[in-house]
């Protein structure tokens, strides 16, 4: 069966309203197809996310999986084809050019995986950090105040008067991080923030955007093929063949004795289509391809071999 870009559009809508009327982030059924070599890719497809505001996520998904197209368009650098995609009260599918241009520079910043993109290899840390201040038209005072504050609370004040050339990975990218908090954002976009970075540098810049998300309130969204950033993070979204497929969110338990210890739970994710992406391992143990089984039970689904009945698994 053949789906147009116009009943993709109609079941976005036909969703409602109220579907992440409280959250930050919307991504409601999107769909982002483009063409590649003459062949059309779809690279998000009737994808469904939630993010609230203050919220410390990773996105992560092997190349291919979507991800960074995904980024791409809450960054507001890509359009997506069909669906509906909210950032605040931003609506990423209707926006202008020049409304875009104004949601990159007010309302999201970003880190980027190449340095060369975050930092001006000419200027000072300081320098780079005031640039965005400088273009929003801040007063020289507050621009000087704020760049200090940020360099400070991220461990890099000592790193002020350097220019990129003259400072480590690690210490360019906690600066990057600074500049994209300089016009204080409602979102920072991470994209491989620790692509180039060993294991101990990683931590700490993880560490900064922790600080950036703890301190500042700021909701952090980090785009990664590295898993063990998850340890970071409160929450994890995995992507698979342009869609969500699951979720492992952390809490901290305390124990009667006062000591505290990080929970873990990984759910699947089931969209808003109802669709369910059940994990590989699962499929190959039950050697599930092709049609399947369902049986509805009092408080939950079995899934069983389409081959075999389910009078016959008891």
């Amino acid at each position: 069966m053949t789906t147009t870009l116009e009943s993709l559009e109609e079941r976005a809508r036909a969703h409602g309203k109220d579907f992440g009327a409280d959250a930050l982030i919307v991504c409601d059924s999107l769909v982002r197809i483009y063409q590649s070599e003459g062949v059309e890719v779809q690279a998000l497809q009737g994808l469904d996310l939630l993010i609230e505001r203050g919220d410390l996520v990773a996105v992560v998904g092997a190349s291919g999986s979507g991800k960074s197209t995904l980024l791409s368009v809450l960054s507001g650098l890509d359009v997506p084809t069909a669906g509906r995609v909210r950032v605040g009260p931003w609506d990423l599918m209707s926006m202008t050019s020049r409304q875009r241009i104004e949601y990159r520079r007010t309302m999201v910043g970003f880190v980027w995986q190449q340095t060369a993109r975050n930092l001006v290899p000419y200027l000072t840390s300081v320098e780079n950090v005031m640039l965005p201040l400088a273009l929003a038209g801040r007063p020289r005072r507050d621009r000087t105040r704020r760049s200090a504050e940020l360099l400070d609370m991220l461990g890099v004040g000592y790193c002020a008067d350097r220019r990129p050339g003259e400072m480590s990975g690690g210490e360019q990218q906690r600066v990057a991080i600074a500049v994209g908090l300089a016009n204080d954002p409602q979102v920072l976009f991470a994209d491989e923030p620790t692509g180039e970075l060993d294991s101990a540098t990683s931590d700490d810049v993880l560490e900064c955007l922790r600080t950036s998300n703890r301190e500042l309130g700021t909701t952090v969204v980090i785009v990664t093929h590295d898993l063990g950033v998850s340890e970071h993070v409160q929450r994890t979204v995995a992507i698979r063949d342009g869609r969500t497929s699951s979720e492992v969110v952390r809490r901290t338990d305390t124990h009667e004795d006062g000591s505290e210890h990080v929970v873990a739970e990984e759910f699947a994710v089931l969209d808003r289509a109802g669709r369910l992406q059940l994990p590989r391992e699962y499929r190959e143990a039950l050697d599930l391809v092709g049609r399947v089984r369902l049986t509805l039970e009092e408080s939950h689904v079995s899934v069983w071999p389409g081959r075999t009945a389910p009078k016959e698994q008891s």
